[in-house]
């Protein structure tokens, strides 16, 4: 069984399709070579442009993104998709003219602001414009979500500023990837398979290059430029000074910094596996990079490229990413199980495999001092004693209380002050109950998609449904699995198509129908 007529992956399965004809085509090579120009132009612009001057940079980039929005909106996702993967080896391209870690941060945010522009405009027709009725309701249940983010985030403007904006964009882009892509799905036909085969087929690239070459690789990127400002910045914060009274690792040179235990956890050492040097990628971090790459593997063998699919999932293991290896190995799990019993036994079974997970990972974590446990307790503690939250900004990694926090004592105690190294503990701390609303909403996004995929069986949905579940519940342990981009921004951005996809094609053929 295969959902009728799903345009924005029209092409992954083109046989499941009756009645092909000339719509179902390969998308055009001069567009699809087009569009990469544009994303390439977009990502390069801004760390050119911002040398000479940011307020040029920040107002070109704002045009750049008006003209896609205006004259190539069923490309916005797309783009992003780019943005998100490429932005920051532009960034290290440039840094040798960086004058320190700020201006370096203020540089990784350019992306954010391109969709950020990219969903204004597509929201702004959508307000003014007549919109598919099958829409309405994810859309107004969505832009509900960033109404609430948009109250804690002036809560927490008048106190902590720079930490506000940081968590504005960390805990809003997902959800706003999603609109974007709702959007572009609802009102265009869009064949994307061929755009992000080619994106993974660039990561695979410069996943293999950093591999085999790593020190050709630092040398073509400016990696040494780059990586003087992160020092500078985790030295700090006291990043490095935490990990090394934890690990007793010493840094003496940069790539001392790729060095971690076999996925990052000293538990696996009595299985005989040592050390690895892990791999950051184009978008020069490792857990970020490990999501994205898991994402494309999962994405590509869903498309039947089975080939470019195993390669990735190899790459995404020498990243050495728990999260990640667990996204992708639950999500296959779950393709084979709903082959072998049906939709609703796994999907049972698959929240019961979470719950039991986290369980674990949490008593496991508290018995050794773990600090994405001790992070997460944290929070739980936080919004016990402000049930309504305090604001964005106001507790987490990204802000400046982070570099004070007594890990030793936060061990011995079982919990942080505050809220560090867990997503969910964060939004507990900062948002108090109404953090239940984005979590809820990913849920809520998370079975729409499991209900198309229990009736017409398309891989792509299985990967939006049971990826979102599984990245949420990894949000407990990892301040990433919610804020970076490849992570749950990939796949809320892949829910927000199929489901606009899905709209579009009730609003013109009538019920939701399902063909052999």
């Amino acid at each position: 069984m295969r959902l009728a007529d799903t345009s924005a992956v029209r092409d992954a399965r083109p046989a499941a399709l009756p009645n092909a004809d000339a719509d179902h085509a390969g998308e055009p090579l001069a567009r699809i070579v087009l569009t990469f120009v544009v994303a390439v132009t977009a990502t390069a612009c801004s760390p050119l442009l911002h040398v000479a001057s940011p307020m040029l940079a920040i107002g070109v980039e704002t045009l750049i993104a008006i003209a896609i929005a205006i004259a190539m909106p069923a490309q916005g996702p797309v783009i992003a998709i780019f943005l998100m993967m490429f932005q920051n080896v532009f960034v290290s391209l440039f840094s040798p003219l960086l004058t320190g870690p700020s201006e370096l941060e203020f540089l990784k945010g350019y992306n954010f602001l391109i969709c950020a522009v990219l969903w204004l405009v597509a929201f702004a027709r959508a307000v003014v414009s007549q919109r598919p009725p099958a829409l309405n309701r994810l859309l107004l249940t969505s832009t509900a979500v960033l109404a609430v983010m948009g109250i804690y985030f002036v809560i927490g403007l008048a106190r902590e500023p720079k930490a506000a904006a940081i968590y504005l964009r960390n805990i809003a882009l997902p959800v706003l990837l999603f609109q974007l892509a709702l959007l572009a799905a609802a009102n265009h036909r869009i064949r994307v398979t061929p755009y992000v085969v080619a994106i993974a087929v660039l990561v695979l690239i410069c996943g293999g290059v950093e591999f085999v070459f790593r020190d050709a690789w630092l040398d073509i990127t400016n990696g040494h430029a780059y990586w003087r400002l992160e020092e500078i910045k985790a030295t700090n914060s006291g990043v490095w000074e935490r990990e090394m009274r934890a690990t007793g690792k010493v840094i003496v040179g940069i790539k001392d910094l790729f060095v971690v235990d076999f996925f990052n956890t000293s538990l696996l050492k009595g299985l005989g596996l040592g050390q690895m040097l892990r791999l950051y990628g184009p978008n020069i971090s490792p857990v970020s990079f490990a999501y994205g790459v898991g994402f494309f593997a999962l994405f590509l063998l869903a498309v039947g490229r089975s080939v470019l699919g195993a390669l990735a999932f190899v790459l995404m293991m020498l990243c050495g990413v728990k999260g990640a290896a667990i996204m992708v190995l639950f999500v296959a799990a779950a393709w084979i199980g709903t082959a072998l019993v049906g939709p609703v036994l796994v999907l049972g079974g698959g929240v019961v495999v979470l719950v039991v997970y986290a369980a674990l990972v949490i008593r496991t974590g508290l018995q050794i001092g773990d600090y994405h446990v001790i992070g997460l307790m944290g929070g739980v503690n936080g919004f016990l004693h402000a049930p309504l939250g305090r604001g964005l900004g106001l507790g987490g990694n990204l802000t400046e209380g982070f570099s004070g926090i007594n890990w030793q004592a936060a061990q011995q105690a079982g919990a942080v002050e505050g809220a560090a190294e867990s997503s969910v503990g964060v939004l507990l701390y900062q948002m108090g109950v109404a953090a239940l609303i984005p979590l809820g909403f990913y849920v809520f996004v998370a079975l729409s998609c499991w209900r198309l995929y229990a009736r017409s069986g398309i891989l792509l949905l299985g990967l939006a449904a049971f990826g979102i579940l599984v990245v949420l519940t990894n949000g407990l342990f990892q301040e990433e699995a919610l804020f970076a981009p490849p992570a749950m921004g990939f796949l809320m951005l892949l829910a927000g198509l199929l489901l606009g996809s899905q709209a579009r094609q009730q609003d013109s053929a009538g019920p939701f129908m399902i063909r052999k």
